[in-house]
């Protein structure tokens, strides 16, 4: 185990631990957490364990979006600044920056075989991410993106508007105010979101969404930014305080029928939380059959 420290690919300072196997791997897990969170949950420690005992290496890493705010170091014109971040200031279509600086820093150090695997949030950047890849023609990147893990990806925009109900339109108006005033780093209300959130994030969720607004799992809903998904993709979900708006099993049969990707591995976990608590060695167990199943 050892710490890596990295720059995202517009500056910022990021850094992570990799959890080596004892042999030397060139197959390694890039772990992009969610909101408020860390590279330090029982998850990643027992995810990394049993990939390690399979011979791939794991790499977790504090993106820009970690904790709830805290200054973080960018280097801007040759000149290092702090500027505050964390999930309650974060721009979410930023991890581009994060994700796409780990794995050049994981290519550096002699990974050919990275698999992306994201929970929550992290889901989202990662879905963003690998889009803005395949529209910028980084065939290079690619190459060595072997398959893509998502652990809990939400729909944030129609989360948002379900759990803010009657106040979803006064709190846009309220954040655009703000915007207007150049005040879009003050917080929203504390009933706004499940966290404090400034009024830029706010908006980026529920407004400038564009780029984000991908996980509508309607029977409609074409998912076409995951289809975009050509390598072999792993989807999972708990059935227990999940942050969903179907049941479990109706989600996975609907994502199922949309998702045209031929290696796909679609399902929920039984008795699993939006964390996974209790439930990380069977996860992490799916996780290596999965990667196993498609080599």
């Amino acid at each position: 185990m050892e710490r890596i420290d990295f720059l995202a690919t517009d500056g910022v300072k990021l850094n992570g631990i990799l959890y080596n196997c004892k042999e030397k791997s060139n197959e390694v897990i890039l772990a992009v957490h969610g909101m408020t969170s860390n590279c330090f949950k029982e998850r990643d420690k027992v995810i990394s364990e049993n990939s390690n005992k399979n011979g791939i290496d794991y790499f977790c890493f504090n993106n820009r979006g970690s904790e709830l705010a805290r200054y973080i170091k960018k280097d801007i014109n040759g000149k290092e600044e702090k500027i505050i971040a964390g999930t309650s200031y974060e721009d979410v279509l930023e991890g581009y920056e994060d994700i796409l600086g780990a794995i050049i820093k994981l290519k550096e150090l002699g990974y050919e075989n990275i698999y992306l695997q994201g929970h929550s949030l992290g889901c989202t950047k990662i879905v963003y991410t690998y889009n803005e890849l395949v529209d910028e023609e980084e065939y290079d990147v690619l190459s060595n993106i072997k398959g893509v893990i998502l652990l809990s990806l939400i729909d944030i925009p129609k989360a948002i508007k379900v759990y803010l109900g009657d106040k979803f339109s006064e709190y846009v108006s309220l954040a655009e105010e703000k915007e207007q005033e150049y005040k879009s780093y003050e917080l929203m209300p504390k009933d706004a979101f499940i966290n404090p959130i400034s009024a830029k994030t706010f908006l980026r969720y529920v407004r400038d969404n564009k780029d984000i607004d991908f996980a509508g799992y309607g029977k409609d809903n074409e998912l076409e930014k995951l289809n975009n998904i050509k390598v072999p993709l792993m989807m999972r979900w708990g059935n227990q305080n999940e942050m969903i708006l179907q049941s479990a099993d109706e989600l996975v049969n609907i994502v199922t029928n949309i998702i045209e990707n031929k290696n796909k591995d679609i399902d929920y976990i039984d008795g699993a939380n939006h964390q996974y608590n209790g439930k990380e060695k069977e996860l992490a167990e799916q996780i290596i059959e999965f990667i196993k199943s498609n080599k």
